[in-house]
């Protein structure tokens, strides 16, 4: 939570021109290695838009670093750019370019120690080149009950087909598809498409399960009871019995100082049609979300609102946790919606026709915010949000900008603008994964929809109409209710069922486990796991494409080890083509009880995917439940697996490292911090190294390669102003090693922080204002 802050100004009127917010390791020319194989790697150019090309490149061995060189865009010499590895593929996106725009480019890149360098090549800007369609599976990825023979095809004819089985990343010298695949134990196969002339497919992966390796989940109900704090609505019922319930409840969540760390919690869920006259004031623990498979099926005609509600908020909505609003359309009553939160409170799959205010009426102050896969034909405008992140979605345009506003993937978004004014905005999201949802088939039963992954997205994945993806039915997912335990639980994991949390408070006497590839654990009304006796909450195997979404662990009073932690130490598989994504998932040391914590969140798997969670050790809350030697915590996140992406990483208040980020190949887009309120003195504060304090963002010091935009650290040293922080980001000084758009700021200047990354940046200055830095190094 943020204190208080000097009033930003209201924006208007044209941004500058758009600047591409990456750094790029700039090669000297001539330096290159050996010429290339063509067997050793596979390469494409494809058009993204009217001005951008992305130029991709696929080693068959495992590279180092690949990078790219080329000369063309107008009024631009030769460059020279270290690409972003992706799974095993390169990638770099080129701007600036118009129809007919010619680009000479080749590459360079380590193999086995040398490097070497490949033809030149050529690409023409809308040049009508064509990108080949990727291979499709049949029978689809899941598990089988016996050996599949699986058909692999492409929409584009006259191309060939390139696979993998054993998880690396298919190329053109791959094994050639001849025919159909006999898959007789659990795996991957992983493929591509090429033809000559075309650039070759994006990479398509299926996961098979075969036979007795998965335990089959004993049939459930396919209308489950969801029990008695899960509300669903249907369009025959009259909108004033709808009203007369979202009231009650919103009134039972309504209040800031009573009902913050209440044990109540609801979900309001809306069947497929029309609701006219509905206004969903949305309270604490409430998760609103419509029932239809895509956001048009379930259509507001009223509102869905978080404001700064109560006389205590004072018109600020800092303290606005812990409530969600998914998969609907609302045709707001005013003309825009207004969703003024902090922490904890996404905003995913919405369809906003009209305007987003992202700000309490009064204009006060707000410390959010995440949105996802949402459209707002209008206006989406921050205004006195202090830091806010978009990830593929689609807005008519923004306004507002405090500290650190970050996009990736979105249409509508502003110039990448760093820090005047502090926008950072990314064409694409490099890897990202829609949530999994509840929705009601067209014969009235219940399924799961499981998104399909997507590489550099842009915009909502339902735009062109539909979300791609799977789906299970209801019959394969536990549902958990009031009188679960853990043992229950644990058994039907143990049985191979999914699970689907309903609203409510779970103690754990033991972990719960779970084991199985695919595994989808699934929370409405931020169903919360409190750990007893200092267990761990839950435990994650290193396997493929796990999904959690929608869970609050809350630490026990007796300290756990860690509140969830993904994949064994050590684990080294591979999981590019079907990672475990970790979504909506939030941790709280305090604030309810006096939890203690080493860790709240250790990934160990390699690939995973980290989008919109919120680790807390709690500044306040009920009496007794927190303080220094009370809510104990070291470390938010620690992440020791490669490759994992973060997307919307929110972290505060641990009394060590914030985040430590010990793997390889790791990026961050998006990073909002405060650093503990309560440290009682300085010498007792101190990192390993001997500087003051404990940075907010750690990269292990045998990391070679890592990158991250958009990050801010805030510090209030409210028990003892006199109290400095030397640094907030701390990374070792290589070239791979890559930071930008970098915020610092002491709240009321309460304390000081010196530098903002390493020994670069300025200390801090009075009068809540920010110390900015664009790059590192």
């Amino acid at each position: 939570m943020n204190r208080i802050f000097v009033r930003p100004k209201r924006r208007k009127g044209v941004r500058g021109a758009l600047a591409l917010g990456l750094s790029v390791l700039l090669i000297a020319a001539g330096l290159g290695g050996a010429t290339a194989a063509a067997a050793d790697y596979s390469q494409s150019a494809a058009s993204l838009n009217a001005t951008q090309a992305q130029f991709s490149f696929t080693p068959a061995t495992p590279a180092r670093y690949v990078d790219i060189h080329y000369t063309g865009v107008p009024g631009v010499g030769q460059q020279n750019v270290r690409m972003t590895d992706n799974g095993g593929t390169w990638r770099h996106t080129v701007g600036s370019l118009s129809a007919g725009t010619v680009l000479d480019y080749w590459f360079t890149y380590e193999k086995n120690g040398p490097q070497y360098d490949t033809p030149h090549f050529t690409y023409t800007h809308g040049g009508g080149g064509t990108t080949v369609a990727s291979p499709t599976f049949d029978p689809p990825g899941g598990s089988y009950p016996s050996a599949r023979s699986v058909t692999l095809s492409s929409a584009t004819a006259g191309a060939t087909i390139r696979y993998t089985v054993d998880g690396s990343t298919p190329t053109a010298s791959s094994t050639p598809y001849t025919g159909p695949i006999t898959v007789s134990a659990s795996s991957t196969i992983s493929a591509i498409a090429l033809k000559s002339g075309s650039a070759n497919s994006p990479v398509a992966s299926a996961t098979y399960t075969i036979g007795s390796a998965q335990a089959t989940c004993p049939a459930q109900a396919e209308v489950p009871d969801f029990g008695p704090n899960v509300r669903i609505f249907d369009p025959g019922m009259s909108a004033a019995s709808i009203q007369s319930r979202l009231d009650a409840d919103f009134n039972a969540q309504k209040d800031t100082l009573a009902a913050q760390f209440t044990e109540r919690r609801y979900a309001h869920l809306f069947k497929p049609g029309v609701y006219n006259g509905i206004h969903d004031n949305v309270g604490y623990y409430t998760s609103v979300a419509g029932l239809g498979q895509n956001p048009g099926d379930v259509v507001i005609n009223g509102d869905v609102t978080v404001d700064a509600f109560n006389e205590s908020d004072k018109g600020v909505a800092l303290q606005n946790f812990w409530r969600s609003a998914e998969n609907l359309a609302v045709v707001p009553s005013g003309g825009s919606t207004r969703w003024a939160v902090a922490q904890a409170a996404p905003f995913r799959r919405m369809d906003i026709r009209g305007g987003l205010q992202l700000y309490p009426a009064s204009y006060g102050f707000a410390s959010g915010g995440y949105t996802a896969d949402t459209k707002v034909s209008g206006q989406a405008a921050s205004i006195s949000q202090q830091q806010w992140y978009t990830r593929d979605s689609s807005y008519g345009s923004w306004d507002g900008g405090v500290w650190n506003m970050v996009f990736s993937g979105t249409s509508g978004a502003p110039a990448n603008t760093f820090p005047n004014p502090p926008e950072t905005t990314l064409g694409t999201t490099p890897v990202s994964r829609d949530v999994p949802y509840l929705y009601l088939d067209g014969s009235g039963k219940y399924r799961v929809f499981l998104p399909s992954l997507r590489t550099n997205a842009s915009g909502p994945s339902w735009a062109n109409g539909g979300t791609p993806g799977s789906s299970l039915p209801m019959s394969q997912f536990y549902v958990v209710k009031a009188g679960d335990t853990a043992s229950s639980i644990n058994t039907a994991l143990s049985q191979g069922c999914n699970l689907f949390f309903t609203p409510g408070v779970y103690h754990l006497n033991q972990t719960l486990n779970v084991t199985k590839a695919n595994t989808v654990v699934l929370g409405v009304g931020y169903p919360t796991l409190v750990p007893d006796n200092g267990v761990d909450a839950m435990k994650v195997a290193d396997v493929d494409g796990v999904r959690l979404k929608g869970l609050l662990f809350d630490a026990g009073t007796t300290s756990s080890q860690s509140l969830l932690t993904v994949g064994q130490a050590g684990s080294t598989a591979n999981h590019a083509a079907n990672p475990t994504s970790l979504q909506d998932v939030f941790f709280r040391i305090g604030g309810q009880i006096a939890g203690k914590a080493t860790n709240s969140l250790i990934v160990n798997s390699r690939d995973t995917i980290i989008d919109h969670i919120w680790a807390w050790r709690a500044d306040h809350g009920n009496a007794g439940t927190y303080g220094w030697t009370i809510n104990t915590g070291d470390t938010g996140v620690v992440v020791n697996g490669d490759n994992v992406l973060a997307t919307g990483l929110f972290v505060e208040h641990y009394q060590k490292y914030q985040v430590i980020w010990n793997g390889q190949n790791g990026r961050t887009i998006f990073f909002q911090n405060e650093i503990p309120y309560d440290v009682p003195d300085q010498a007792g504060w101190r990192s390993p190294n001997g500087l003051n304090g404990y940075a907010a963002y750690k990269v292990g010091d045998n990391v070679t390669t890592h990158e991250a935009w958009g990050l801010g650290s805030y510090c209030f040293f409210n028990d003892n102003p006199s109290v400095n922080l030397y640094h907030a980001f701390e990374v070792p000084n290589r070239s791979g090693v890559r930071f930008h758009n970098l915020v610092t700021v002491s709240l009321n200047y309460k304390g000081t922080i010196s530098h903002v990354i390493n020994d670069a940046g300025a200390v801090t200055p009075p009068d809540t204002r920010p110390s900015n830095l664009v790059s590192y190094p």
